[in-house]
C-alpha cells in the first residue's frame, strides 16, 4: 500500500521530492497525469503523480489535480502532499483548492522553504539567497513573474480560502506551543503558512506535521518526514540495466542564471555545445532549416564525442528578440516557450533513434515534459540524487532510459559535469 501520495506542477518537481524518499530506502515511483486515465501504478511507498500543470489556465490546473486524486489509490494512504514550485510560480490556488476538495477537507499546511537551495520563508516573506522575491531574479520570470514577496498576499490572489500563518518565533516557544497554534489555524480552516529559516525549522515542521493529512510547498520538508514517519518500506526494485554505451545528450530550454552558468561551464570543459536560434522558431520554414542544421551538427559531434548539449538562446537581447518575433505572430509568452520546448525535444528524439541514446539530462520542466512526451514514458523510479533535489531515474517501460530532470534554478555550475560523471558510473 502507498503511504505518501504526491501532486506536483511539473515533472522536475516531481522528481525532486521523489528524490527526498528515495534517498532514505524508500520505493518511490513519479507517474505522468497524461491523459487522466487510470494506470496500473507499481507498488511503492510513495507515488507521485506529475499533473504539468503549471503553464495551464487555473481551471485547467484545478481540473487536473481533482482527477488525478481520484485516479491514485486510496487505501493505506497516510498524507497528501500537493508540490509546488519553491518560489511560488503557477496555478498555487488553484490546485492547493483542488487538493482540499477532492480530498473533502477544510485545511491544509504550506511549507515552502528550501535552505538548500536558498529559499527561506520569515514572517510569510520568501527569500531567495537572503534576497526577497520580487527583488530576486524571479521577478523577471518569462512566464510567471513575481512582483511580490508576501507568501499571504500571492495565495490571497488565487483563493477564496482564508490564508493564516505561524512565524517562527513560536518554534522557539517549543513543540506544544506551535500545536497549539496549529489547531487554533486548523479550526478556522483553509491555509496556514509556515516560516522556514533553516534545516532545524524542517527538522521541527517534520515532527510537527508528520501525522498531517495534507501538506502544500516545496520538497524540502519531505527529506525530514522521510526521517520520522512510520513507513514500512518495500523490497527495493532490481536495477534495470538502461545502457553500456556512454552517449549522453543535454537539453536545456531554462533561461536561469544556474542553467546558463551550467552550460557555459559545460562549453569550456572542452564538450560540443549548441546553440538554438530561437527566433528561426517563428516561421515554419526557418524553424525546419534550423530543426535540420542543429541535428546536423549534433550528429557530427556524436562521430567523435561521446556527450553533446543544445540549448535555447539564453542571453537578454535574444530573448528579448524571439518574445518581440513571437509576439508579431500572435504568440505569448507561453506559447513560444512550449515551441522551444517542443524543438528541442523533436531534435532529442531524433538523435537518440540515429545513436540508440538512452542517456538524458534536461534543464527546464516544460521541456522535460516535453521530452517525457515525445519518448513515451510512462513513469519513473527515482534512484539516486546527484546533488540537493536532483535525481537519476530510470523509466519504467520499455525502451528503458536513465533521465536526470534538472529544475530550471536549482544546482552547481558543476552539476552537467557532475551528472554526467554519474550516469556513467564515474
Amino acid at each position: 500500500m502507498v503511504h505518501t501520495v504526491v501532486i506536483a506542477d511539473d515533472i522536475t518537481g516531481a522528481n525532486d521530492i521523489g528524490i527526498m524518499y528515495a534517498k532514505k530506502g524508500l520505493r518511490t515511483f513519479v507517474y505522468s497525469y497524461g491523459n487522466g486515465e487510470k494506470k496500473n501504478y507499481l507498488d511503492c511507498d510513495v507515488l507521485v503523480i506529475d499533473t504539468d500543470s503549471r503553464f495551464y489556465t487555473a481551471g485547467q490546473a484545478y481540473e487536473k489535480v481533482y482527477c488525478a486524486l481520484k485516479t491514485v489509490p486510496k487505501k493505506g494512504v497516510k498524507q497528501y502532499i500537493a508540490k509546488q514550485c519553491s518560489v511560488f510560480r503557477g496555478n498555487i490556488g488553484a490546485e492547493f483548492d483542488a487538493m482540499l476538495d477532492a480530498l473533502d477537507k477544510k485545511f491544509a499546511v504550506i511549507v515552502l522553504g528550501f535552505p538548500n537551495n536558498g529559499r527561506t520563508t520569515l514572517h510569510s516573506i520568501h527569500y531567495v539567497y537572503g534576497i526577497r522575491l520580487e527583488e530576486s531574479q524571479f521577478r523577471d520570470d518569462p512566464v510567471h513573474p513575481m512582483k511580490c514577496s508576501d507568501l499571504r498576499e500571492i495565495l490571497k490572489t488565487q483563493t477564496k480560502r482564508r490564508v493564516g500563518f505561524i512565524h517562527y518565533e513560536a518554534y522557539e516557544k517549543g513543540m506544544r506551543f506551535t500545536k497549539g497554534l496549529l489547531e487554533q489555524e486548523r479550526k478556522q480552516g483553509g491555509y496556514c503558512i509556515m516560516d522556514v529559516r533553516d534545516n532545524k525549522d524542517l527538522e521541527f515542521l517534520a515532527e510537527l506535521l508528520k501525522e498531517e493529512d495534507i501538506l502544500c510547498g516545496s520538497s524540502a520538508l519531505s527529506e525530514y518526514l522521510a526521517k520520522v514517519q512510520d513507513f514500512c518500506p518495500k523490497e527495493d526494485a532490481q536495477d534495470i540495466l538502461v545502457s553500456t554505451d556512454d552517449r549522453v545528450l543535454c537539453i536545456a530550454g531554462s533561461l536561469t542564471p544556474q542553467t546558463i552558468q551550467q552550460t557555459e561551464y559545460l562549453k569550456k570543459q572542452g564538450y560540443p555545445v549548441y546553440e538554438l536560434d530561437t527566433r528561426k522558431l517563428v516561421n515554419p520554414k526557418s524553424r525546419e532549416e534550423e530543426y535540420r542544421r542543429i541535428c546536423e551538427e549534433i550528429e557530427k559531434a556524436y562521430q567523435t564525442a561521446s556527450i553533446a548539449m543544445v540549448h535555447s538562446m539564453h542571453t537578454p537581447q535574444l530573448v528579448k528578440e524571439t518574445k518581440e518575433l513571437a509576439r508579431e505572430s500572435g504568440m505569448d509568452n507561453t506559447k513560444i516557450s512550449v515551441l522551444v520546448s517542443a524543438t528541442l525535444s523533436k531534435i532529442a528524439v531524433h538523435v537518440a533513434d540515429l545513436f540508440q541514446i538512452r542517456k538524458f539530462i534536461v534543464c527546464g520542466g516544460d521541456t522535460s515534459a516535453s521530452l517525457c512526451g515525445r519518448l513515451g514514458i510512462e513513469g519513473m523510479m527515482v534512484q539516486e540524487e546527484i546533488e540537493a533535489g536532483l535525481p537519476i531515474c530510470q523509466s519504467v517501460n520499455v525502451p528503458y532510459y536513465q533521465l536526470v530532470f534538472k529544475s530550471g534554478s536549482f544546482g552547481s555550475r558543476e552539476f552537467l559535469v557532475r551528472a554526467i560523471g554519474r550516469m556513467n558510473g564515474r
